[in-house]
């Protein structure tokens, strides 16, 4: 094999091995236990399953999942060229902002309240989302929902303090 040949294939095999070897490392193809397994905080499924929710629940529950997928399709879909560029400019202003000669305060002071406007916007819709999903529990359930999450808390505080102890 001539040289070229060997220099393009091992430009190409080598980031593949690499990445390869550091997602194994992180942890495997079960990357979630990392950093947002099961103390990733959040809306928990495994905690929904706990539930002994009747078969209503579970339908309307696997309606509004459905429903969220295809409202998410949808609006990916639809603005995906103006969110883009939105990024795009965003991380240009970014780029700009600590690439500088002088770091301005002033400018990342506003460029992180767009970003914390951004974040909270999402988060306001997310908890709204859950909100809806909870509804359909009854004061018993809602009980135990609470109960259950306590304890992921309590578990996954004391797996955090092991860890960086």
């Amino acid at each position: 094999m001539k040289l070229a040949k060997k220099v393009v294939l091992a430009a190409a095999v080598l980031p593949l091995a690499l990445g390869t070897a550091s997602a194994y490392a992180f942890g495997g193809k079960d990357h979630k236990k990392g950093g947002h397994g099961e103390c990733g905080g959040g809306f928990d499924r495994g905690i929904m399953r706990q539930l002994d929710l009747t078969d209503a629940q579970k339908d309307q529950l696997k309606e509004m999942r459905e429903a969220g997928k295809q409202e998410m399709k949808a609006a990916f879909k639809e603005n995906f060229e103006a969110r883009h560029a939105e990024k795009q400019a965003q991380h240009a202003k970014v780029q700009q902002l600590v690439l500088a000669d002088n770091f301005d305060q002033a400018a990342a002071n506003e460029l992180a309240k767009s970003m914390v406007e951004q974040q909270t916007e999402r988060k306001v819709k997310m908890l709204e989302k859950q909100h809806k999903m909870l509804s359909i529990l009854t004061p018993e359930q809602k009980a135990k929902f609470v109960e259950l999450q306590q304890e992921r808390s309590t578990e996954c505080a004391e797996k955090m303090q092991k860890r960086f102890s």
